[in-house]
């Protein structure tokens, strides 16, 4: 029987999709010293593994996207779990550094298949109901990351590094049967629209030409690139610069995934109460930028209070939850009939201002400050605003409403 579209199992299975390429990140977090224990490296060089997979999530949906729209999300979605579960496998039994790296690529590249998800909130949901569905999935995404390095640890402690894998191969493995039986094909497959490197091509650029979605998009990978400057950064500052035991930074990570949670929580009740996804966005990115901004004035004036800090990186999450659903939603709304290369070139250029962002903070870390961290978060943040207000909103402001309107369709459409 398949699972109908508006049930809290449809939900359910959305949001574990999503998580799958951060529950692949999170949970080999606690692990990477006992990984290069075993295979004889350092941790950094484990570290490479985290590398490698965020690669593939960057550039892997570019291809998925494409084909989802010409053949459908069931199929692209299948295959992606399926490649995933294999290459966890071979993960878990990896005898080499080299070869870990190259099954953690593999894997990267199944995980990205599950970026397909908010396509698939495109093609079945109308703008006001996609908004509180991608704002239950976001929710879902900060759950695991919530528990996934809690988990990581508690493995690390019952096994070994490899037993991590083995557990994601079999939730993976779940996952498939459940979209192999469950999941029924949602997206309106045009024939005409041929998989050839032309046509890709094309949908490509029309995506990058499209005013509201490139503006959202550029959104959304600012306000991505300040998440993850944080991430990067707030170990390095806890932990080398104040001190904390990783356990104790663990408990300020949950808090942040929680803020992360209760954000989306917020956008979605305030959805039901009519405020306007415009509202939420300009509320949430000035929360964002004042944030950031406070915390790089602390840094300039050398006071930096650890709780203080805590506090804001929360406020940070906070604002990150209330506006993602928002801008996923406003980005798939102009380009219905090509959601997926949407979705796949939305997901690579967040992926790749994350990984430019979490880079940049590594590299120009002093060992003394939060400097790195703060200054990278701000510059992401007034981005993140300035391309909102400078770019979104005259661009929407600009498309004829009754093309949005046909734009939004039906509450659900039919299978």
């Amino acid at each position: 029987m398949k699972i109908q579209p508006a049930s809290f199992a449809f939900t359910l299975l959305l949001g574990s999709l999503a998580a799958v390429p951060y529950s692949g990140i999170d949970i080999n977090l606690p692990a990477l010293a006992a990984t290069g224990a075993a295979l004889g490296v350092s941790p950094a060089e484990v570290g490479l593994t985290m590398s490698t997979f965020m690669l593939s999530l960057a550039v892997a949906p570019l291809f998925y996207g494409p084909i989802s729209d010409r053949f459908g999300r069931k199929p692209v979605v299948g295959f992606g779990v399926a490649l995933f579960v294999l290459a966890s496998l071979a993960c878990a039994l990896a005898p080499s550094l080299p070869l870990l790296l190259i099954f953690r690529s593999v894997q990267g590249i199944g995980a990205a298949s599950t970026t397909m998800t908010f396509a698939i909130i495109r093609d079945l949901f109308n703008e006001t109901t996609a908004r509180s569905k991608i704002a239950k999935v976001v929710i879902a995404i900060n759950v695991v990351t919530l528990i996934a390095p809690t988990a990581g640890a508690g493995l690390l402690a019952l096994g070994s590094w490899r037993l991590i894998y083995a557990i994601q191969a079999g939730i993976g493995a779940l996952l498939f049967l459940t979209v192999l039986l469950g999941f029924a094909e949602s997206a309106r497959i045009d024939p005409a629209n041929r998989l050839v490197p032309a046509t890709i091509a094309q949908n490509y650029v029309r995506v990058l030409t499209h005013p509201v979605s490139l503006a959202y998009i550029l959104v959304g990978a600012a306000a991505g690139a300040t998440v993850f400057g944080y991430v990067t950064g707030s170990s390095l500052f806890f932990i080398d610069i104040v001190g904390l035991r990783p356990d104790q930074y663990g408990l300020i990570f949950s808090a942040c995934s929680a803020a992360a949670m209760s954000g989306a929580l917020l956008d979605a009740h305030l959805g039901r109460r009519g405020i306007s996804a415009a509202s939420t966005l300009t509320i949430g990115l000035a929360i964002l930028a004042a944030a950031a901004t406070i915390m790089l004035g602390m840094t300039l004036v050398g006071w930096t209070s650890p709780a203080l800090i805590a506090a804001l990186l929360m406020a940070v999450a906070l604002a990150f939850g209330m506006t993602m659903p928002n801008v996923m939603n406003a980005t798939m709304l102009p380009l219905p009939e090509i959601a997926g290369a949407v979705g796949a070139a939305a997901a690579g250029i967040q992926m790749t201002a994350g990984a430019v962002s979490s880079g940049l903070v590594a590299a120009l870390f002093d060992g003394r400050s939060a400097l790195s961290m703060t200054g990278v978060m701000t510059a992401s943040s007034l981005l993140a605003l300035s391309a909102y207000w400078l770019l979104a909103r005259p661009a929407e402001r600009r498309v004829h409403p009754q093309a949005i309107e046909r734009s939004r369709g039906s509450n659900v459409k039919p299978l």
